[in-house]
């Protein structure tokens, strides 16, 4: 925590260039935004989804990425630290290297985006036709904070296979990055093999979509039961164990402590 808040207080130093990152952080938001109303000025439904249920996917995916990529998005700079020796120094302190990967750097202007994610889903919901039970509530809670942790499984499982391929960043993002801009469009868009993919291997689809469903009273896609979007939790408690599994097995063969 203590490196948390020495980073925090650096970033914020200079108030009018933090103030500048953060309003270009939006730019994500926008694009992407701008994108769905391409794509909507063209076809009335999406998916089975029309344009509000559509944005619901887009901002809830969006405020989860933007959240995991606050903590977890800088995990990318591990060849780095794996090619200069740097990662040594974080062998050498009493704390788990991934807790001081984590909070080794805190990009702040990345809340600009959780701020226009959040912006854009308080407008849709508000707007659509949500009956707002006890339930409804706690499931869109758990839609963000799980969706965020399977991004985060993400970035981690990415960083943990760079300790075998070490130059092998482009391929592992194309997992992290292609997850997120999956997450944000309905899976029964995509054919079959990337269906399966971004549902049972890389799940994003738990991310938002299959929530989103549950919170619409959707028909869920076929051969789903309709208690689908609450299966969120158990997607990013399994993708973490993996991403767990597989960093401390390459941090063990970067130390060499591998049998």
């Amino acid at each position: 925590m203590t490196l948390a808040r020495m980073h925090v207080r650096a970033q914020t130093v200079y108030r009018g260039s933090f103030a500048i990152e953060l309003f270009a952080s939006v730019g994500a938001t926008v694009s992407g935004l701008c994108e769905m109303y391409v794509v909507f000025a063209n076809v009335p439904a999406l998916g089975g989804l029309t344009f509000r249920a559509a944005l619901l996917v887009f901002a809830l995916g969006h405020i989860a990425m933007s959240l995991a990529d606050l903590f977890f998005g800088h995990l990318d700079a591990l060849p780095g630290f794996l090619r200069t020796g740097t990662l040594d120094a974080f062998l050498l302190r009493p704390l788990p290297v991934l807790m001081q990967l984590v909070t080794a750097e805190l990009s702040l202007r990345r809340l600009g985006r959780t701020a226009a994610g959040a912006v854009v889903a308080a407008l849709v919901l508000a707007r659509l036709d949500i009956r707002w039970t006890a339930a409804n509530v706690l499931l869109v809670a758990l839609t963000v904070l799980c969706g965020a942790a399977v991004f985060a499984a993400l970035f981690t499982a990415a960083a943990a296979v760079q300790f075998w391929l070490v130059e092998g960043s482009d391929v592992t993002s194309s997992f992290v990055y292609g997850g997120q801009y999956a997450s944000q469009f309905p899976t029964t868009i995509y054919p079959d093999p990337v269906r399966v993919l971004f549902t049972f291997v890389v799940p994003t689809a738990f991310v938002a979509y299959l929530p989103a469903l549950t919170l619409l009273r959707l028909p869920p896609p076929p051969g789903f039961p309709a208690w689908v979007g609450w299966c969120a939790p158990v997607a990013a408690a399994a993708l973490w164990g993996v991403a767990l599994l597989g960093w401390r097995s390459g941090l063990r063969h970067y130390t060499g402590a591998g049998s």
